[in-house]
């Protein structure tokens, strides 16, 4: 019987004016494990964080991403062990849905011998997830640059400068991306979204060049953070904080509630973040993450 197992790197998305369009990979894994089996049906095992939350039948979301591939082959369906080994903080905004989706989708085309191209694999992503930020970066690593062009998708992808801190500040509570979304206005001024196009292009600029000056002024929004701030508790105040101890600068990972700061090598402000959190009531754990350069790869058995 196929057995393949595919690691999938988190991502956060939008890093301040990317709305929608700008993902980056982070090096923490979710590693998904497909195996055909006689029994029909799903078993499904998860361990690791959401473990209490996912569900064990053929309603998950990764069970539900690889009949979605397979109904485009001629791959009769047999039975499927699914096990989940995740450390994607679930529902955080650290890119747990689109690991799921890339996972599910890189698995099950390894299974069936690889029909679909990686682009393929991009566009079907998409199609299920809705935007394609968190899943350009994990699918491909590094930062990925994403946009509709007509009926196809384009990106660019690069590996930024070394000499990135990147600390993530999780609070104990979820917001659904469906909720983070329904805050926003249907339309901008056109001075707001002037001010996130001229600043987009600064940020990928400083990512690329290692200018990290120059990605303090680059990393402000206002197309979607100050709309979200009221579901964030203290948000303004945390982003002040990061950057008066030191970040280049703080932004609101994809739909939230995680923070991420990117600072110097020997800046810690984790617990400083953290504490900003306790002062609402709010407990949250930290992470130091660095980009990954790799995306979602299938794992060999040694």
């Amino acid at each position: 019987m196929a057995k393949i197992t595919v690691k999938v790197p988190a991502s956060t998305a939008n890093l301040g004016p990317g709305f929608d369009v700008l993902g980056m990979a982070l090096n923490l894994y979710n590693t998904v494990t497909l195996e055909e089996c006689d029994q029909k049906g799903w078993m499904i095992d998860v361990k690791g964080e959401g473990d209490n939350l996912i569900p064990r039948d053929s309603s998950n979301l990764i069970a539900r991403t690889i009949l979605y591939l397979l109904d485009k082959t001629d791959y009769q369906m047999k039975g499927f062990k699914l096990c989940l080994d995740n450390k994607i903080p679930f529902q955080s905004g650290l890119g747990s849905s689109a690991g799921a989706i890339v996972g599910g989708l890189v698995a099950a085309n390894a299974l069936v011998g690889q029909p679909f191209s990686p682009d393929e694999l991009l566009q079907m992503a998409v199609e299920i997830e809705g935007h394609p930020d968190n899943v350009a970066a994990a699918l491909f690593g590094g930062v990925v640059i994403v946009a509709q062009n007509d009926n196809s998708l384009i990106y660019s992808r690069f590996v930024p400068q070394r000499g990135l801190k990147i600390t993530a500040v999780i609070p104990d509570f979820c917001i659904s991306t469906q909720q983070a979304r329904s805050v926003l206005p249907k339309k901008v001024p056109l001075s707001d979204a002037v001010y996130n196009m001229g600043h987009l292009a600064l940020l990928i600029t400083a990512l690329r060049d290692g200018d990290w000056e120059l990605l303090g002024a680059a990393l402000h929004d206002r197309l979607h953070q100050p709309y979200r701030c009221p579901l964030v508790p203290g948000l303004v105040d945390i982003m002040n904080v990061a950057r008066e101890a030191g970040a280049y600068g703080v932004f609101l990972s994809g739909a939230g509630p995680t923070v991420i700061a990117f600072t110097p090598p020997r800046c810690d402000i984790g617990e400083v973040l953290a504490d900003c959190f306790q002062s609402q009531g709010i407990t949250a754990r930290v992470l130091q993450l660095e980009p990954s350069i790799t995306g979602a790869s299938i794992v060999l058995e040694e």
